[in-house]
């Protein structure tokens, strides 16, 4: 793969497309960014659950808190390769476009989350159950076999890629109309649900955005892998993004746990010291010790640990990117930077891990979360989905007036573009949003009257 087409300005936009690099003051990446920041889908990340239920009295992460920190980490690690390959003298044809990388990375870190349903990612599972194995399986027979793997694995990272270039009924043509580029930075699994199946169940665009792929990957030349299914390599910058991801959830979910008691004070330090080696890091560890003398809040503390963690890790992956280059480039590399980090990070960042499943990811009040959360997604698809099938009724027309207006579907419209649209409605929802309708819609709670 060459930068030269990989860092693309052209915008995806059916019938309509530019080429300019500026406009105004802003670069076209850096208009991404914006674009973002002021939409709607980014504003409801506030109201989701990113691992823990949002309290009220103890401010833990939220899915939009968590991407705004991923996109601070994204862009010091897009920085940092855009520094690599100046050093590498890599020829463009606009040499300026490498001072965007960070911008690039950013933004897709952004994005990276904005395709997941309420509830965490037991959202996810709960609207695959329903289709898979809940009251949503009798429509199996109405779709084809890829149009099922689709909804009944339902993923949030295709999702994504959907909400950014699906043409919304009553929205401009294009969804966001973003740049080839960032688009094709936030598909981390650039394949189709049929060839996920070996995988694990990821993927990166459902049937519906299958072309629109196509036509992105075309346009920056990245590398197919396979036509049935169609398969694609990542672009390079999705394993900047990734990493990015990896780093911040990880940690701050151990940050999140001292702040809910689940784990203690010596615990969350013990863990986050791990990540210094003893002998290679003497001077990193001073500066801990003279800090901990004058800082003595406990949450300042392990904020400062966190902090240079971050850091430490950020250089980590990067020397992997660089490490990895020639093989990322060729499209033959297919693995997460943070795998390949080494020496004491890597024993650490581990350990993180295995502390995380065994001690964070199964406590009552996540557990909690995720049974409520397959109980009111799937009330929910399973209303709006019968409705849908049978607008005629009664009901449905009650409860598919509540819809938005960029939700509407037609009767020309196909099967399984109409059940899509109901899982478009549905992934969108914040956590209260959902649960007020699902009071609503189960007479629970009437609506007030002002």
């Amino acid at each position: 793969m060459n930068w030269n087409k990989l860092l693309s300005a052209q915008r995806y936009h059916p019938g309509n497309r530019t080429s300019l690099f500026h406009s105004h003051d802003r670069s076209q990446f850096q208009r991404d960014y914006d674009r973002l920041i002021f939409s709607s889908p980014f504003r409801r990340l506030q109201n989701k659950t990113q691992v823990f239920p949002l309290p009220g009295n103890i401010f833990v992460h939220n899915r939009l808190t968590h991407s705004l920190e991923v996109a601070s980490v994204g862009r010091s690690l897009g920085n940092k390769v855009s520094q690599f390959l100046r050093r590498q003298q890599v020829e463009l044809e606009n040499p300026e476009l490498l001072e965007e990388i960070g911008t690039i990375v950013s933004t897709g870190c952004l994005a990276h989350d904005l395709g997941n349903p309420p509830f965490g990612h037991s959202g996810e599972e709960a609207i695959s159950y329903f289709f898979s194995e809940g009251e949503g399986n009798y429509l199996k027979k109405l779709l084809s076999d890829e149009e099922w793997n689709d909804l009944s694995h339902f993923e949030g990272n295709a999702n994504t890629f959907r909400l950014l270039t699906h043409s919304f009924n009553g929205r401009r043509p294009g969804g966001y109309t973003m740049t080839y580029t960032t688009l094709a930075s936030i598909v981390k699994y650039p394949y189709e649900s049929t060839k996920a199946n070996a995988k694990g169940f990821k993927y990166g665009f459902f049937q519906s955005e299958k072309e629109i792929y196509r036509e992105v990957a075309e346009k920056l030349d990245i590398v197919m892998l396979s036509e049935k299914p169609l398969q694609y390599a990542r672009h390079p910058l999705v394993y900047l993004v990734e990493a990015a991801d990896d780093i911040c959830y990880q940690i701050m979910d151990i940050e999140d746990s001292h702040k809910l008691r689940i784990l203690s004070y010596d615990e969350t330090i013990a863990i986050l010291e791990s990540f210094y080696d003893k002998n290679g890091d003497k001077e990193d560890l001073k500066i801990i010790a003279r800090t901990f003398k004058t800082v003595t809040d406990k949450n300042e503390r392990i904020a400062f640990l966190r902090a240079g963690i971050i850091n430490k890790l950020i250089t980590a992956c990067a020397e992997v990117f660089i490490r990895h280059y020639d093989a990322i480039m060729a499209g033959t590399f297919n693995s997460a930077l943070i795998k390949h980090v080494e020496g004491t990070c890597k024993t650490a960042y581990d350990a993180c891990t295995k502390l995380a499943y065994e001690r964070i990811y199964h406590t009552n009040m996540v557990t909690q979360i995720q049974i409520a959360g397959f109980k009111i997604l799937g009330t929910i698809l399973k209303e709006y989905t019968d409705a849908i099938l049978k607008p005629e009724t009664y009901y449905a027309r009650n409860i598919l007036s509540v819809m938005p207006e960029q939700y509407k579907v037609s009767k020309e419209d196909s099967m399984y573009t109409k059940i899509q649209t109901v899982v478009d409605y549905v992934s969108g929802m914040t956590d209260s949003y959902a649960l007020n309708l699902y009071r609503k819609i189960k007479g629970i709670e009437l609506p007030e009257i002002r």
